[in-house]
């Protein structure tokens, strides 16, 4: 069974709409590749146009053909804000 890493470099993102009402919102994505999921950090203030650049390394197998990125807005006090996702 063929196996090996996929190394993922999130930069940032462009044209977010603001889920935050009187200030800018505190992104943060949630990278799926099969069981395994791992969390950027969090963008405070960074709004609709965040930057991250951080690596994340994934194990990967046969069978592992898709990698889903969804982005949240981390709130204090309050359920996080869906933002976006994409596969």
């Amino acid at each position: 069974m063929p196996q090996g890493k996929l190394q993922v470099v999130l930069v940032s993102a462009k044209g977010l709409e603001n889920t935050d009402f009187l200030c800018n919102m505190d992104p943060y994505v949630l990278l799926t590749c099969r069981t395994q999921e791992q969390k950027s950090s969090v963008a405070s203030g960074k709004g609709s146009e965040p930057e991250w650049n951080e690596d994340f390394i994934f194990n990967i197998s046969e069978g592992a053909s898709e990698l889903a990125l969804k982005i949240m807005d981390s709130d204090t006090g309050s359920q996080d804000d869906f933002v976006g996702e994409v596969a």
